[in-house]
């Protein structure tokens, strides 16, 4: 008898929404770094995003997607947003203010819909990847349709 194929509440998300997505999956022993999952894909590690969550110095969470191999530069992110400065939230913060555990956030289907910048880059590709909301699966589709879907923006985010 085949597998159901299991189904994360971003996937469940895309397709109320009619976004088109392709769900992929990796084994997270190999490696849950987001270089070591890119390559698990067989995807460019430039073409893949990792979610962060930061905090202004008003108080206000923001979501900051990047290349899984780069680095949030924190002064761009704070300039991106109109905040005097942003700082990491806590990893413990993560799952009561999002849903989510770290190595499985996603920037669709948070408890909350947080202001969400997308590093400029995601535009140069006809499809990126981002966690499905769940560690060991991924979702791929087209960045104009998943920056729309929770209402974000562009900007020079990396290091």
């Amino acid at each position: 008898m085949a597998k159901k194929e299991e189904k994360t509440n971003v996937m469940r998300i895309l397709e109320q929404k009619n976004i088109s997505y392709v769900a992929h999956t990796y084994d997270p022993e190999a490696g849950m770094d987001g270089v070591s999952v890119a390559r698990q894909l067989g995807q460019n590690p430039e073409s893949v995003f990792k979610t962060l969550v930061a905090r202004g110095a008003s108080g206000e969470l923001y979501v900051f997607d990047i290349p899984v191999g780069e680095s949030l530069d924190l002064k761009k992110a704070a300039r991106a947003v109109g905040e005097k400065s942003v700082e990491m939230i806590r990893q413990k913060e993560l799952l009561p203010l999002t849903g989510y555990v770290h190595g499985g956030c996603s920037p669709v289907g948070m408890r909350k819909q947080y202001p969400t910048v997308f590093d400029e880059t995601a535009e140069l590709f006809d499809t990126v990847m981002v966690s499905a909301g769940k560690i060991g699966f991924q979702v791929e589709l087209a960045p104009a349709a998943l920056i729309e879907l929770v209402g974000g923006t562009t900007a020079d985010l990396t290091v």
